[in-house]
């Protein structure tokens, strides 16, 4: 048997490029039913899922090595993703590395746009709903929460969020640079979430008056619509009314492409001599890539955003050596406090009863009925 261990697998930003994570992001549909299948792994004594834009990453307590590798199977599996290139390409974390990296994680350390803030929540939100599911337990519960705090205590004692560049606000200077002023600048919000919301409100502190939304659900785009004075517009006319807009904002989580390079084309022949943006947060990617050929078309993906909004890390970059040393000060004093469950559970490996019974929670006495 092999040795058990905290850890993490998983794909991020920083191995994998957006082509490849369009393939690994899990649907809600998917991500569920990956969930309950995992729940039935031999071993996998505790997990969490994380699944967002830039990263796929299950962090889990495992009895064994195999466990692990189960996970990592069970995901290609449901994900049609060849397993080999799976190990190529991903990550791969045990015990204090792993308490470490989800600090980091937590704190934005680990992120495109370096300190931003929505992360946090993300993870914070991936807990959540592993608890709800009762997949997690006394290790990760502890790994998580304290995380959090250390996470906090990054953000408090350092300046790693200042001056932070966000893809909204990179997106807004784009746009600046492209039609000068934003006053007369007609957007389109495709996708009524929080992202889309944010890069929308970026866009009217810059100016921008004529804003309208559409999402799959007519509901949820009158909802923002109102909440942010814009107009709201059915989401099965997007491609017949694309002439009409200068910039389309694509924020929606729709399987495939919402925006087809056939539609750009269609609106540029209205509409030759003025550009058209496309800002594309979407993954998978809303807009067909081959739309970015199209004359006078521009299009922005997260990968594109990211790369401009790194130009602006030199300012922030004596921060990271300070914000590291303290997640690894933080990170170290946790893997104290969980190693000893870890290691008892490797002590269980060896067939100790009373070991057994001590990680589940329950004395050997109740175990086997006795008084």
């Amino acid at each position: 048997m092999s040795q058990p261990a905290l850890f993490v697998i998983g794909a991020t930003h920083r191995q994998v490029p957006l082509a490849v994570r369009e393939k690994l992001s899990l649907t809600a549909e998917n991500a569920a039913a990956l969930k309950q299948e995992l729940k039935s792994v031999h071993g996998l004594k505790e997990f969490a899922v994380l699944n967002t834009c830039n990263r796929i990453e299950f962090y889990g307590l495992a009895a064994s090595t195999e466990a692990i590798a189960q996970v990592s199977a069970a995901f290609c599996a449901r994900q049609n993703f060849d397993p080999i290139q799976f190990e190529q390409i991903r990550i791969s974390l045990h015990d204090q590395s792993a308490v470490q990296h989800l600090v980091e994680v937590s704190a934005g350390l680990d992120s495109q746009m370096l300190g931003e803030t929505e992360i946090f929540g993300q993870v914070k939100e991936a807990y959540a709903a592993a608890q709800v599911l009762g997949s997690t337990g006394p290790v990760l519960n502890r790994v998580f929460q304290k995380g959090f705090q250390a996470a906090k205590h990054v953000r408090t004692h350092t300046a790693i969020t200042e001056g932070q560049v966000s893809v909204a606000n990179v997106a807004v200077e784009l746009a600046l640079n492209i039609f000068g002023s934003l006053a007369q600048t007609r957007i389109l919000l495709l996708g009524a979430g929080e992202i889309g919301e944010k890069t929308a409100k970026a866009f009217q502190s810059r100016g921008a008056a004529a804003l309208t939304v559409a999402s799959r659900r007519f509901e949820r785009a009158m909802e923002l619509a109102t909440a942010l004075g814009a107009s709201a517009m059915p989401f099965e006319q997007r491609e017949a009314r694309l002439a009409e807009f200068d910039v389309v904002v694509c924020a929606t989580s729709a399987p495939d492409a919402v925006v087809t390079c056939a539609a750009a084309k269609a609106a540029m022949h209205k509409r030759p001599a003025k550009p058209l943006f496309f800002i594309d947060q979407a993954l998978p990617r809303d807009v067909e890539p081959a739309v970015a050929e199209i004359q006078n078309v521009f299009l922005y993906n997260l990968d594109d955003l990211a790369k401009i909004a790194e130009e602006n890390r030199v300012a922030r970059e004596a921060e990271i050596s300070k914000c590291r040393a303290i997640v690894a000060e933080k990170s170290e004093a946790l893997w104290r406090q969980v190693a000893p469950q870890v290691e008892a559970l490797r002590t269980c490996n060896r067939s100790d009863p009373e070991t057994i019974a001590e990680i589940r929670g329950v004395s050997v006495r109740a175990t086997t009925g006795g008084e």
